[in-house]
């Protein structure tokens, strides 16, 4: 039986010895995770939005140099109507077969 003690106080040092490393891991991965933010990635930036970030650099710069500072502008794409009226009608079967399924429920 004094063989059965000391392996149990053996594995108890060892369970010890374990949950120190884990709290160290823990801690270790919150510092690491503290420093990047707490804010989810919400995903790629457009290609105009990086348009609009870089004129607004470069009008910085030029009005840091003393130089002429020129308006930012990105040219909006617009739908044809025709486009938008295929969406609409598109729309509007989908909504409608829907509601002929809540019907029949």
């Amino acid at each position: 039986m004094p063989n059965l003690t000391s392996v149990l106080k053996q594995l108890e040092q060892e369970r010890t010895r374990l949950t120190s490393q884990l709290a160290t891991l823990n801690s270790a991965l919150s510092a690491l995770n503290g420093t990047s933010g707490n804010r989810p990635r919400r995903g790629t930036i457009s290609a105009a939005g990086r348009a609009r970030i870089a004129a607004a650099q470069r009008a910085r710069w030029a009005k840091a140099q003393g130089k002429k500072v020129v308006a930012i502008s990105v040219a909006k794409r617009t739908m044809p109507p025709a486009a938008r009226r295929r969406i609409a009608a598109a729309q509007k079967a989908r909504w409608a077969k829907w509601r002929k399924q809540q019907k029949t429920a």
